[in-house]
């Protein structure tokens, strides 16, 4: 019994990991479509922020993801939530004013703000899944 509930473990974390690339491959699609569809790929300026944005993550708060979740004060670690929220900011703002200054339509505007959503959701579940032993970087 003891390997079968091992065996069951392995598959109910491999199940989480298919679903957060289900997810992120679900992010790629919205983008590329929202893009496709309309025949303007103005849209796809946001490519360039979701490139952005684990580079703050990545330089500064290095392997110790939980610094970023504490109120210490550290100056690296403010400096990277600074960047990282202008980034995640610059993530929506891009096609709301690209919406606003009439180079992209509602339906290209609604399926960015969702990839960005579906991004963030995959983002956040990973976190949580990070939090676990088997996952830990």
């Amino acid at each position: 019994m003891a390997g079968f509930s091992r065996r069951l473990i392995a598959c109910l974390q491999t199940g989480k990991l298919a679903f957060l690339a289900l997810l992120v491959a679900s992010g790629i699609v919205l983008q590329v479509l929202a893009c496709a569809v309309y025949n303007n790929w103005w849209p796809m300026l946001t490519a360039v922020m979701y490139v952005i944005l684990p580079m703050p993550l990545l330089f500064f708060a290095g392997s110790d993801s939980s610094s970023l979740m504490s109120s210490d004060s550290d100056s690296w670690v403010d400096i990277t939530k600074f960047l990282t929220g202008a980034s995640i900011v610059g993530s929506i703002a891009i096609p709301s004013i690209l919406k606003h200054a009439g180079m992209i339509c509602l339906g290209a505007l609604l399926m960015e703000l969702s990839s960005f959503f579906v991004f963030g959701l995959a983002i956040l579940l990973f976190l949580v899944m990070n939090r676990e032993d088997d996952y830990s970087i």
